[in-house]
């Protein structure tokens, strides 16, 4: 089914409000260590601010435990915002209530208003527990744009309740938009071989998606802390790695299903170990098949791993990365993530990249602009790959077939 787009609607002197996603990470003193989220929104909020709309924004922050909390408050967005935009950005200190209303009713053509963080309220994650709050957002605007992929697996009140408030009404931004071209092209029309690349701590955490892919790709590609619960079924040592035991049989069946799928299934050859869980650790190689000592653990996929890796990744013509192949955190066991990187970084296939530390290692060596997607939601990417839907995309008003 089609949804309905920003350029579906007139928005001409229309109040839109726009649930943004301004989920902005935090240094220790309360600023902003990254704007992306920030700036891709200035898309959606630029073409309703040239074609005559006034705008209010609403996202949340944190997770303030349905309370007010001053440091997770969305006024740390309003400089940043204001500068992008070349333009004042007027700040509500609630979403709902008395001020919400007086300064959403003013807002005249071509005027911002970023409203209080939405999590500072129990009904935003919890609907059911005051239905008004989503009508009470709602009559603050005209029109309900969602630009906020990175939250549309949540059936929360800004990102989906909300949206029955605006029949016909209801559509995509621009940024939302170009989430759900990349990934239904990755899902239903992609150039082969198809590698995915699979990184984390936990199996239980990503076996939905696994499975699906299984029935898409030629090829998975498997790191981080879930690895070692697949060596641990094929009787490798682990010493005191990560492992899900409860997972163990999940694991023996994926594996079979690869066999019977005739899909690759790469796991590491050699790993980096630590004598403990700290980037200043005492560390070296091994090869998987020798096994981790008592008291060591694995930290990071090694050289021999990223070498098999490169050779298989050359014919390939589109991959899916998610999750970074070691402990990212800790510098000195973030050469197996960066590594990956850089070598899709290089090659000519589409790569399209799950949100989350796998876009930070990018990020962070200045990569992005050689990869043809990085997703603004890691959660809502995998997601989506697994169900082909999202509450929050769901939720949107039917559009004209396209």
């Amino acid at each position: 089914m089609h949804k309905l787009r920003i350029q579906d609607l007139s928005v001409q002197n229309k109040k839109a409000l726009v649930r943004v996603d301004f989920n902005v990470p935090l240094n220790s003193d309360g600023t902003i260590s990254d704007a992306t989220r920030i700036k891709e929104s200035l898309p959606t909020i630029e073409y309703l601010l040239k074609n005559g709309a006034s705008v209010i924004l609403m996202s949340h922050l944190g997770r303030p435990k349905a309370k007010v909390d001053p440091k997770f408050s969305l006024k740390i967005c309003v400089d940043t915002l204001s500068k992008l935009l070349q333009k004042p950005v007027l700040f509500s200190t609630d979403c709902v209530g008395e001020e919400a209303k007086k300064l959403a009713a003013s807002l005249k053509p071509g005027q911002v208003l970023l409203l209080e963080n939405l999590r500072f309220h129990e009904a935003e994650e919890k609907p059911e527990k005051d239905p008004s709050f989503a009508k009470q957002l709602s009559e603050l605007g005209d029109i309900y744009i969602n630009d906020a992929f990175g939250t549309a697996h949540r059936e929360h009140s800004s990102t989906a309740t909300i949206a029955k408030f605006f029949p016909q009404k209801a559509a995509s931004g621009f940024l939302m938009q170009k989430e759900i071209d990349a990934f239904v092209e990755l899902l239903t029309s992609p150039k082969r071989p198809f590698y995915a690349i699979v990184g984390g701590a936990k199996i239980s955490s990503k076996i939905g998606v696994l499975s699906s892919l299984l029935k898409k790709v030629d090829g998975i590609f498997l790191g981080g802390g879930m690895a070692y619960t697949f060596f641990k079924l094929q009787g490798i040592p682990i010493g005191d790695s990560i492992c899900e035991n409860d997972s163990l049989e999940t694991a023996r069946n994926f594996l079979e299903e690869c066999k019977q799928k005739n899909i690759i299934l790469s796991l590491p050859k050699d790993i980096i170990i630590a004598n403990q869980f700290s980037n200043d650790a005492e560390r070296k190689c091994i090869a998987v098949e020798k096994g981790v000592p008592a008291h060591w653990q694995g930290m990071d996929i090694g050289p021999e791993t990223i070498k098999d890796w490169k050779k298989h990744f050359t014919n390939a013509k589109t991959f899916f990365w998610n999750g970074p192949l070691g402990v990212f955190e800790f510098p000195n066991f973030a050469a197996g993530t960066q590594a990956i990187a850089q070598t899709l970084s290089e090659l000519p296939a589409k790569t399209i990249v799950g949100g989350g530390d796998s876009v930070a290692a990018i990020n962070g060596m200045n990569l992005g602009p050689r990869f043809a997607h990085l997703s603004t939601g890691g959660g809502a990417s995998l997601e989506y790959i697994e169900y082909g839907h999202l509450p929050g995309i769901d939720a949107l008003s039917d559009g004209p077939s396209r």
